[in-house]
């Protein structure tokens, strides 16, 4: 009898082991696993968060006229096509004070249905105090907006063409402070020290924003050439530390301004100085901006 347990216990023992060792196996992988995938979302969570973080913001405004109906129509197909994995990137346009009843009717149309609309209290002008007005009232317009914070703000002309996509790569690795970006003027030259960035689009980064709403000396001389005075003022100022002229990237439509203007090259930002459809035309197939549009039985465009 004692025998038989001996040999009992010694076939069961080994299956014991064999169960001991398959149910801490078991359970060692499940707290790995665990611990692998919830480290991994961890990681994933904090490469998304990273990524939230270190995207630029910028805001363009165009500048424009309230009558200007069907060029922002225009502008809105232009830029609504365009987006940068860079960059979230708002466009708007920026109006003074309306003056005509059927203005009031129509903008408020536009604004119940794109919302990207901005009108500055002044009169509509160029160069008397317009920009100015965008400039320092953008602080206390976008305060109460629960998206207001943005790196960079540009002014921007409505006859120039923006691509947003090599915009955005040209910013990513710049300052986030103390920057002034364009086209340094005058045309023959690549210091961005010089003078002033040229009015077809500009950027500051919102720091320098804030300086000009809360300076006297942008306030006391806001009337003359809007880009020059700009650049006036971040002289006086020693502001703007940081400064980039992305020539030849940005530049006049080919034979309209002299030593401005070049031919249209495949790394463009930006093309000023669209006055005709023919030159809107010529820029936009040149860079192919319907390379994208899928095919349809709704349509044909033979």
């Amino acid at each position: 009898m004692r025998r038989r347990r001996q040999i009992l216990a010694a076939a069961v023992l080994p299956l014991l082991i064999v169960a001991l060792f398959f149910i801490v196996y078991v359970f060692f992988n499940i707290r790995v696993r665990s611990f692998l995938l919830s480290s991994s979302a961890s990681l994933n969570d904090s490469i998304e968060r990273n990524l939230i973080q270190t995207k630029l913001r910028l805001l363009i405004g165009i500048f424009t006229r309230p009558d200007s109906y069907d060029r922002r129509h225009f502008l809105r197909l232009i830029y609504g096509i365009q987006s940068s994995p860079l960059a979230d990137i708002d466009v708007k346009f920026i109006l003074c004070n309306l003056t005509k009843h059927e203005q009031k009717v129509f903008v408020g149309l536009e604004i119940l249905r794109f919302n990207d609309i901005i009108i500055l209290n002044c009169s509509e002008n160029m160069n008397n105090g317009k920009t100015y007005t965008y400039f320092s009232s953008l602080p206390r317009l976008l305060q109460q907006q629960s998206s207001h914070y943005y790196d960079y703000v540009m002014k921007a002309d409505d006859d120039v063409y923006l691509r947003l996509k090599p915009l955005a790569m040209s910013l990513d690795s710049l300052p986030r402070h103390d920057l002034y970006y364009g086209f340094v003027i005058p045309c023959s030259s690549m210091n961005p020290f010089v003078e002033y960035m040229s009015g077809m689009g500009y950027l500051l980064s919102w720091d320098l924003v804030e300086w000009i709403a809360s300076s006297r000396i942008p306030a006391n001389d806001t009337v003359g050439p809007e880009d020059k005075l700009v650049g006036k003022w971040l002289n006086i100022g020693g502001k703007a530390k940081n400064r980039v002229s992305n020539k030849t990237a940005m530049y006049d439509y080919p034979g309209t301004n002299g030593r401005c203007s070049h031919e249209l090259i495949p790394e463009t930002i930006a093309v000023h100085r669209l006055k005709s459809w023919d030159q809107w035309f010529h820029v936009l197939e040149f860079f192919n901006v319907t390379a994208e549009l899928e095919l349809s039985n709704l349509y044909h465009l033979e």
